[in-house]
């Protein structure tokens, strides 16, 4: 890797673990992992990969998704259900609030802005 090239691999970091806070979640025991590929400015970039489960999002920050593989659903605080699939891109603009919900586990790449 250069420092003008990086390719978004999940050999490109060492993988994280994490959970929904216990306040956020609803259902099921959902697992987290993710591999912060780049952080710098504000701007972090990498994998991100969540098992079955269902929390509350509130989103303060600009994030773009591309779905890899398995199925969510995003459900806007309207009630607007959003089902998210393999090749699947999206924004999440700050000020989404609403639920996450994995059906099949998910692994997206995603860009954060601050």
């Amino acid at each position: 890797m250069t420092d003008t090239f990086c390719r978004l691999s999940q050999d490109a970091a060492a993988p994280e673990t994490d959970a929904p806070a216990p306040d956020r979640l609803i259902s099921g025991s959902p697992e987290f992992t993710t591999w912060n590929v780049e952080e710098r400015d504000g701007l972090y970039c990498g994998i991100w990969r969540s098992t079955p489960g269902k929390w509350r999002i509130q989103y303060d920050e600009w994030e773009y998704c591309r779905i890899l593989d398995g199925h969510s659903v995003l459900t806007d605080s309207d009630g607007q259900e959003h089902h998210v699939k393999a090749g699947d891109g999206f924004i999440l603009r700050p000020g989404f609030s609403g639920t996450w919900e994995v059906l099949e586990t998910t692994t997206k790449e995603y860009v954060i802005r601050l």
